[in-house]
């Protein structure tokens, strides 16, 4: 039964894939295949047959209905590297586009392992869905891993703090974690800032129902203007332009194990940095719509 569910949605996908027009989207696709065991997976479960038939769906937020625009993307280094950016929006769709942009609009494409937080294993089918596309909890074992086989991983340093902030706060980074720096100068990684600017308006969250949320599975759950008509519903992302504004690579030496004061100094300068891309791209940008 789930073979054949599996067969008539690959069929779909390739016809799918056909239909858009894009037959480099199908060739950075096939591209996913190398460096995987003879199961078809790698060491975490990620599976690029699967991501076929996610990219339909994927292609079509990315390209029609957030029409994303990158800026930067160049600067990405092959090789091991950290994408750090803002986070917002309640759910991932800000990840979900920062990883689409590096297999659609980066050359060559690029599979990026994003940080998902602990307590999205405890999801019903999403947390089979999310290791098979290769996302994997954000540990620092699974990351240290990662990089050593010159991965890519996105992370954001605000984890729930970002997501769960109200309209009001939209674009104010909330505190960074230190987790990700010390993992950067343990592992030699070059840490890219990526500023995302759209996201933090697709979802209108004048409150965050922290006790409502628990009930499905989420640290929180927001209450929009929509939520008194459409319920949950309401959860569901508006149309905004996403721009991704991808810097310069940041090197950071030192002693990974050093106090928290002397490695907040160097979080305080990759927030800055995504601090002065967000400011700089709303000015630059003519409408949330468009």
């Amino acid at each position: 039964m789930l073979e054949s569910f599996k067969s008539k949605l690959a069929e779909w996908a390739e016809e799918y894939l056909e239909s858009i027009s894009d037959p480099l989207l199908t060739r950075r696709l096939e591209k996913l295949q190398a460096n995987l065991n003879e199961y078809g997976v790698d060491p975490f479960g990620f599976d690029p047959t699967m991501v076929k038939y996610a990219a339909p769906f994927v292609y079509f937020f990315y390209k029609h209905y957030f029409r994303v625009q990158t800026f930067g993307i160049e600067n990405v280094p092959a090789g091991r590297v950290m994408l750090i950016g803002n986070h917002s929006g309640q759910i991932p769709v800000d990840a979900a586009m920062i990883i689409a942009a590096m297999l659609i609009d980066a050359d060559p494409p690029r599979m990026v392992r994003s940080m998902v937080e602990r307590w999205v294993p405890s999801l019903p089918l999403l947390s089979y869905l999310f290791l098979r596309w290769g996302q994997i909890v954000g540990t620092r074992e699974n990351s240290k891993r990662l990089l050593e086989m010159d991965e890519a991983i996105l992370a954001f340093p605000e984890g729930v703090r970002g997501i769960n902030k109200p309209f009001s706060d939209r674009y104010q980074l909330q505190e960074f974690g230190l987790g990700f720096m010390r993992l950067a100068m343990m592992t030699n990684t070059p840490v890219v800032p990526v500023a995302c600017i759209g996201a933090e308006e697709q979802t209108i969250n004048l409150y965050n129902a922290r006790g409502l949320g628990k009930l499905f599975g989420m640290p929180g759950l927001p209450i929009t203007p929509l939520t008194p008509i459409v319920g949950p519903l309401a959860i569901l992302p508006l149309p905004t332009r996403y721009r991704l504004y991808f810097g310069k690579p940041m090197i950071f030496e030192g002693n990974p194990d050093d106090e928290d004061s002397v490695i907040q100094k160097h979080v305080n300068r990759v927030k800055g940095t995504i601090s002065r891309m967000i400011h700089d791209g709303i000015k630059q940008r003519q409408h949330v719509f468009w």
